[in-house]
């Protein structure tokens, strides 16, 4: 993320063009205090030359009471500079306590390809069983799945890309969203 750097990047690639796009970022753990996420946020949305973010995410868990990191996503909602927030990278037991605080997180976005399926143990059947939606992040599993010789003859007999296959198994999957 180059300390902001993406962000950047991602203003200059949306500029003229912010009603066409779905914005999320996220804030670090080290930066999930009350204070240090409203901070966070005022930095991101600097650096992306917005007024609001779409989807504001708690990049990983942190020593940081989760309630406290969703009072300031709440503040940051009712002071209309994110819309919608979730997290990143939480396993179940982390996800009981965020609903157990508020259940109104929108997503929790984590690993999830055709080479890393381990979520499909627990974490999805939880949340699918919520209606709560998993982002999937790393869909083409880093690049390992564009070329993986047990999709290239699938993707051969469809007459679509690796890569389709690749996506298409992961949006197959109720709730999921790559």
């Amino acid at each position: 993320y180059a300390n902001g750097g993406a962000e950047t990047v991602v203003a200059e690639a949306i500029a003229g063009q912010r009603d066409k796009v779905f914005l999320v970022s996220k804030v670090l753990p080290s930066n999930a205090s009350f204070r240090g996420t409203i901070a966070a946020c005022e930095h991101s949305l600097g650096r992306l030359k917005t007024d609001v973010i779409d989807l504001y995410l708690l990049h990983w868990r942190s020593s940081t009471p989760v309630a406290e990191t969703v009072r300031a996503f709440r503040q940051l909602q009712a002071d209309g500079k994110i819309r919608h927030w979730g997290v990143s990278n939480f396993d179940v037991d982390d996800m009981e306590d965020v609903v157990d605080v508020d259940a109104a997180c929108a997503v929790n976005q984590v690993q999830y390809n055709l080479n890393d399926r381990g979520i499909e143990f627990d974490l999805l059947p939880w949340q699918q069983k919520r209606s709560m939606p998993l982002m999937a992040y790393c869909p083409l599993g880093g690049g390992d799945l564009v070329n993986h010789p047990a999709i290239v003859p699938v993707a051969r007999k469809h007459g679509v890309t690796p890569p389709a296959i690749a996506l298409a198994f992961l949006l197959s999957r109720p709730g999921v969203q790559a």
